[in-house]
This record gives structure tokens, sequence and C-alpha cells, in this order.
């Protein structure tokens, strides 16, 4: 019996936050840029969920490296089962907004973590 669907949103840090975002998660390595605690009301700051320092320069928002830092991506999380731990159950009790800063919306870390923990809910509630 598969669960009901999981509320996972994304949010750039630089947009108003929402009663419908529910817990806020930033998932960013690096803090946003005159952005302050009290203004992002986060749950928490899952800084070591977020791509390594070094996937994220070689990745560089560059397009044509979308595909291969999707992949690298999922390996880093495939190897981080602790660290997801918290983000996972926060996910199994209602809605979640993960908040991250890159400028592209459609291919940023936060879009291949939403993904990939829609999967792993997905396997661990069918």
């Amino acid at each position: 019996m598969r669960q009901a669907s999981v509320a996972i949103r994304l949010k750039r840090v630089y947009e108003e936050r929402s009663p419908e975002d529910g817990e806020r998660f930033l998932v960013e390595r690096l803090w946003p840029r005159g952005m302050s605690r009290q203004s992002l009301a986060l749950s928490a700051w899952l800084k070591d969920l977020a791509p390594t320092t070094e996937l994220r320069r070689w990745y560089g928002h560059d397009p044509g490296k979308w595909e291969e830092f999707r992949h690298r991506y999922c390996l880093q999380l495939d190897r981080s089962p602790e660290a997801l731990q918290s983000l996972l159950q926060a996910c199994a009790h209602g809605t979640v907004t993960l908040l991250y800063s890159a400028r592209d919306t459609e291919r940023n870390s936060a879009v291949v973590l939403r993904d990939f923990l829609e999967r792993q809910l997905g396997s661990d509630h069918t």
C-alpha cells in the first residue's frame, strides 16, 4: 500500500516564506549572502546534505554537466543515509520546503535532492 503523496517543495531563499512551506530546510553548503537566520525561519541547515565543495565547483551551474552532476550528487547522497534520516522523517510528517540559493530553478542541487527523497520515500512505503 502506497503512502499518500509526500509534499516536498522547493523555494529560493530570497522568496518570502508562507504558511504552506511546512518545515523549512536550507540545503546549501554555504550560507546565502545577505540572509539572516531569522529571515529564513529554518527548521535546520542541512549543509552536510549539500553537494561537496568539489562537486559544486566542478558543476559550476553548467547546463552541459547537469546529467552527470545529478548522477554524482545521487551517489554522494547514497553514501549519506544517516544525514538523510532527519529529513526523511520530516517528510513523513508533513510538508517540507527545501531552500536553495541558485538562480537556476530547474537545474540545482535542491531539485536532485527532492527527486532523491521522493524515490526513497516511495520505495520505503510501497
